[in-house]
């Protein structure tokens, strides 16, 4: 049994976070946001958690193959302004299947109602598809999994989709990228609820290192750049990342890999899209934010992320944030 401090926020009413669950769910949408509440519940916080199917069966089997049982009706839940249903991906085959639309509509109905009501609705992923073909999405701001974004846009034209974010919330719909960010998205819920500290201790719970925000892309730079199939450069790449808190030279990474500078230089170019020097600035941007946005001071942030000065680290996140790392800074007072 884990040793768990009670969240110190108080609860004035039990909140219902209810998870709809369609057949050929995405576990992870599913598992992921589930485990993130089910965490804060052990750390005090006043919820309770259901699962409920969008047909008459008490059984779904997901994408995975894996079945999930005990489901309890849709329609049994009678919801307030306080509570959220969370709607996690499901294959698009699925999605795209006339039948199985006009099969859910009863469903479809009763989420519309809700949202009139005032109940906050979150997507994973495609369970965005699900929420748009409701109507409740006509002129809100939305976004879903990458591959699915141009689908998306062709099929709900009135709404205003965002690409490459990782979660948006307009009023009260929330919806996200998919998969990890059905994560990201319970923690930004629950910091919305309960406060920074009971979100950051839920972060350490399950051992989300990096909190993102929903300023964050869905691909990190850290899994950018690595559609190639050049070994070689694959394991540069990861030697980078590995050292950024060093000083990395073009020279330096030619040594280690056994190649001149200047072949180097083009054949990183041609395998990635992107120069060297750019590569790495990048990086060094995205873990110094990261770092800022935790709490870290600047000079220990300047020396991670392998900089002379803090001026350089000034200087790089303008660059490419339009920022100064006091904003970052700002920003962890404000939550």
């Amino acid at each position: 049994m884990k040793n768990k401090k009670p969240a110190s926020n108080t609860v004035i009413m039990q909140r219902c976070i209810l998870f709809i669950v369609p057949p050929n769910t995405h576990l992870l949408d599913l598992s992921g946001a589930a485990h993130i509440f089910y965490e804060a519940k052990e750390y005090g916080a006043d919820l309770v958690l259901n699962y409920a199917s969008i047909n008459q069966s008490t059984e779904i089997k997901s994408s995975a193959g894996l079945s999930i049982n005990k489901l309890t009706h849709f329609s049994k839940f009678y919801l307030k302004e306080t509570d959220f249903i969370i709607i996690p991906g499901i294959d698009y085959s699925l999605i795209s299947n006339n039948n199985f639309i006009n099969h859910i509509t009863p469903f479809l109905k009763w989420l519309g109602q809700q949202h009139a009501r005032g109940v906050q609705i979150c997507s994973i992923c495609t369970g965005a598809f699900l929420v748009a073909e409701s109507g409740i999405l006509s002129g809100r701001n939305c976004t879903t999994h990458w591959k699915y974004l141009e689908t998306f846009k062709k099929h709900y034209p009135k709404v205003k989709l965002f690409h490459n974010r990782l979660f948006i919330r307009d009023k009260n719909i929330y919806s996200s990228a998919g998969v990890s960010s059905g994560i990201d998205i319970s923690l930004f819920i629950l910091e919305e609820l309960y406060g920074a500290k009971l979100a950051t201790d839920i972060a350490k719970e399950v051992v989300v290192y990096f909190r993102r925000s929903n300023t964050d892309p869905q691909l990190s730079i850290f899994l950018q750049y690595r559609n190639h199939l050049d070994n070689r450069i694959h394991e540069m790449q990861d030697y980078i990342i590995s050292n950024l808190h060093a000083s990395i030279t073009i020279d330096k990474l030619a040594e280690i890999f056994c190649i001149s500078s200047r072949n180097l230089t083009r054949v990183f170019k041609f395998s990635t899209g992107i120069t060297i020097g750019k590569y790495i600035e990048k990086l060094r941007v995205e873990k110094a934010s990261q770092l800022l946005i935790d709490g870290h001071k600047v000079d220990y942030v300047t020396q991670q992320v392998g900089l002379k000065s803090t001026n350089q680290l000034r200087t790089l996140i303008k660059k490419y944030k339009n920022i100064l790392p006091s904003a970052f800074i700002a920003t962890k007072k404000m939550s």
